[in-house]
């Protein structure tokens, strides 16, 4: 099932999300689900508050961009309840997009690397270190989890050269080539 992308402006996209109980009802479907959503709007990862669910669930997978980053080869995986237990000093700069805020990339800083703890599918409990573009993916869906998305991270200078966007966003002024909904 291909859910809509709820849009910049939505009130999910700025809940805290709760966690996955082990006994979720459908979980294998909802990442199966989620999988899908992902793909069908061209992303690499997808939170699941960006699909109206406020749970501690996000997927990735960063294996297209494997060319360029051989790690990635595989890196595709379900975050159950995950944790950001440790980050580098060391911050990087990198161009982001957003599902939930169509058309619009800007310059975020970021971790360079770091250490999350996760469940996965299975409730198995995970643990990895990650850098690059890998660990830029995953901050950036964690994010979403907290209430959090990329524009928030940006300079106050930046913000307010992006506020008109932001605004017709939230107004439902944008283009998306997928499916998209938004809520107050």
């Amino acid at each position: 099932m291909i859910y809509p992308i709820y849009v910049y402006g939505s009130s999910v996209l700025r809940e805290d999300a709760r966690d996955v109980p082990q006994d979720y009802p459908e979980l294998k479907q909802l990442v199966a689900d989620m999988f899908e959503t992902m793909y069908a709007s061209s992303g690499v990862g997808l939170a699941a508050p960006q699909i109206g669910k406020p749970l501690r669930l996000f997927v990735v997978d960063a294996s297209i961009y494997a060319d360029e980053e051989p790690s990635l080869a595989d890196f595709k995986r379900a975050f159950i309840n995950p944790e950001i237990v440790e980050e580098s000093e060391t911050g990087v700069v990198m161009s982001e997009g957003c599902l939930s805020l169509p058309g619009l990339n800007e310059d975020v800083l970021r971790p360079e690397s770091i250490r999350i703890r996760y469940m996965d599918e299975d409730f198995n409990e995970r643990e990895e270190e990650l850098d690059g573009f890998a660990a830029r993916v995953v901050q950036h869906e964690y994010d979403h989890l907290e209430g959090i998305v990329f524009t928030d991270r940006l300079s106050p200078i930046r913000k307010t050269l992006i506020r008109s966007k932001l605004n017709a966003m939230g107004k439902g002024r944008f283009s998306a080539k997928y499916k998209t909904r938004q809520e107050k």
